[in-house]
C-alpha cells in the first residue's frame, strides 16, 4: 500500500517538473470540473480562485485524481445529460480557447461546435420576433377610412380604394388595404337609392358594344379610345348605326389636326366603305385585327367592359337619351376621378396629391351615388 502511494506521489512530482502554464491549468480544471454540477460556472470561478493558493504538486494531484475519476464515469455513463448552462459554457470557451479540443472528453469537438450554431439561430430568431416591426402599424384612423370607403364602394376592389388614398395623400401600402376590407359573405352590391337612381346603361371606345332597354330595344354605343392616357375622345349612341353614320362620329372625334397614326378596329361590317375612305382621307392607317379576337384589341375591350361592370351592369336603360345622359355622366367620373392601375393610380385627367393639412377628407357622390370621390377641402 505504502509502496503504491510512494508510487503515485511519484509520478506527480514528474508531472509537476514539466512546464506547465498556469492558466492551462485552470482552464482544464474548469472544462472537467463543470460539466456536471447544476452551478457550474460559479464552481469553476471558485476552484480558479483557490487554486493560486495551492502549490505546483498538488494543483496537478487534483487534476490526475479529477482525470482519474473523469475516466471511470466515462466508463460506466454513455451519454451524460448536460444542462443549458454546460452547452453555453463549452460554446463560449471554443471561442477565446485555441485548446479546448484536447481537454474535451465526454462529448465530441463537432456536438460543441453544433451547440454555438444553435444558440447562433436563437439568438437571431429572438431578436427577429422581438424586436422592431419591419413595416410600421397602420393608425385607427386609416383603418377606419379603409373601411369606410369600401362600405361605400361595394364594388371596389384594394387597388381601387388603395389609388383613392394615394390622392389624399395616405401613403399606405396596397396590401395593408386588403388587410382592412370589410369583408362580406354575399357579392358586393349597390344600395337601393344607387340603383333607382341610375336606371340607365354606359359605354364608349374605338368600337361598337349593344345595350339592350327596358322594352327589349337594342342600342348601339359607340367608342373612340386614346390608348396614351386611356382617354375616350368621343362616343355616341344611336338605335340604327350605319356606315354614313360612323364616318361622321369619327370625324367628331377627330379633328384633321388632331387625327392619329393608326387606328385599330374589328372586322364589322359596319365600316362600310364610307368610313374606310374617310379614315383615308384623314391619313389615318387602318390595323385589322384577327376574326374572333378581341385580345388583339385589348385597351377598348377592357374599357367597354369597365363600363359594364362599373355602371351598365347595375343599371336599366329606359331609351336612348337616358343611355347617353347615363353615360356622359359615367365618362366624366372615368376621365376625373377613376384611379387606373395602368397610369400608376393615376385618372386620365390628372389628379393632383392632396396634403393632409388641406383639410377634412369629403366624399362626393358620382353616377348617382353609385361611385364617390374623395378630397380635402378646407372648413
Amino acid at each position: 500500500m505504502a509502496v503504491g502511494i510512494h508510487g503515485f506521489c511519484q509520478h506527480a512530482q514528474d508531472c509537476s517538473s514539466r512546464k506547465f502554464d498556469l492558466a492551462d491549468t485552470v482552464r482544464v480544471e474548469l472544462s472537467t470540473f463543470c460539466q456536471f454540477s447544476p452551478s457550474a460556472v460559479l464552481s469553476a470561478l471558485l476552484a480558479s480562485a483557490l487554486s493560486l493558493f495551492r502549490s505546483r504538486v498538488a494543483l496537478q494531484l487534483e487534476i490526475l485524481a479529477l482525470r482519474h475519476q473523469l475516466g471511470i464515469l466515462q466508463r460506466s455513463v454513455k451519454r451524460p445529460k448536460l444542462s443549458a448552462s454546460d452547452r453555453y459554457l463549452w460554446a463560449r470557451l471554443s471561442q477565446f480557447w485555441s485548446g479546448w479540443r484536447s481537454a474535451l472528453l465526454i462529448v465530441q469537438p463537432e456536438t460543441v461546435i453544433g451547440w454555438h450554431r444553435r444558440g447562433f439561430r436563437l439568438f437571431w430568431t429572438r431578436k427577429v420576433h422581438y424586436g422592431q416591426p419591419g413595416r410600421p402599424p397602420v393608425s385607427k384612423e386609416i383603418r377606419k377610412l379603409i373601411r369606410q370607403r369600401s362600405r361605400d364602394n361595394p364594388l371596389w376592389g384594394a387597388p381601387r380604394i388603395h389609388g383613392e388614398l394615394l390622392k389624399l395623400g395616405i401613403d399606405v401600402g396596397e396590401t395593408s388595404v386588403s388587410k382592412y376590407l370589410v369583408r362580406r359573405r354575399k357579392p358586393p352590391s349597390q344600395t337601393w337609392r344607387s340603383f333607382l337612381q341610375n336606371p340607365l346603361n354606359s359605354m364608349a371606345s374605338v368600337d361598337f358594344f349593344t345595350v339592350p332597354t327596358i322594352r327589349f330595344q337594342v342600342l348601339y354605343v359607340f367608342l373612340v379610345l386614346a390608348h396614351g392616357r386611356r382617354r375616350i375622345l368621343h362616343f355616341a349612341v344611336t338605335s340604327h348605326p350605319t356606315a354614313e353614320w360612323t364616318a361622321h362620329q369619327l370625324r367628331e372625334a377627330f379633328p384633321w389636326e388632331s387625327a392619329p397614326r393608326y387606328l385599330l378596329r374589328d372586322r364589322d361590317g359596319i365600316f362600310g366603305t364610307e368610313f374606310v375612305d374617310q379614315v383615308k382621307a384623314m391619313g389615318i392607317k387602318q390595323v385589322l385585327s384577327a376574326p374572333r379576337s378581341p385580345w388583339q384589341r385589348g385597351y377598348v375591350e377592357r374599357v367597354i367592359g369597365t363600363i359594364r361592370r362599373e355602371c351598365l351592369d347595375h343599371m336599366i336603360v329606359v331609351n336612348e337619351r337616358c343611355l347617353y345622359r347615363h353615360l356622359k355622366s359615367f365618362i366624366g367620373y372615368y376621365h376625373r376621378s377613376r384611379t387606373h392601375l395602368a397610369l400608376e393610380k393615376d385618372s386620365p385627367e390628372h389628379r393632383p396629391i392632396q396634403p393632409p393639412d388641406a383639410g377634412p377628407i369629403v366624399a362626393i357622390a358620382e353616377v348617382g351615388g353609385l361611385h364617390h370621390r374623395y378630397e380635402r377641402r378646407a372648413a
